[in-house]
């Protein structure tokens, strides 16, 4: 896959803010067809860093009740990257 439809944006939480500070930590929303290799090249490639370690998770989509009727939210793969400590993604 091309690094550029692997990762298809960062996460910025609260939380996501404390373990980039803190930990060396970042959160991308990935395409949910990647591996985790996969996602080890897009960021090594795009952010020019080290990754040290892939962590993925996949959020679950919910059912939404509307005014027609029920709908189903699409379940979103994010990956959590940890990188060397020397290195930095500057996200802003």
């Amino acid at each position: 896959m091309i690094s550029t439809q692997v990762v298809r944006r960062p996460i910025v939480t609260e939380k996501a803010s404390h373990d980039s500070g803190e930990h060396n930590r970042y959160a991308f929303e990935v395409d949910p067809r990647a591996t985790k290799t996969d996602i080890r090249r897009a960021i090594a490639d795009l952010y020019k860093v080290r990754v040290l370690k892939v962590a993925t998770r996949v959020r679950k989509g919910h059912s939404r009740r509307m005014r027609y009727g029920t709908v189903q939210t699409a379940s979103v793969k994010q990956a959590i990257v940890k990188i060397h400590p020397e290195d930095r993604i500057e996200l802003f």
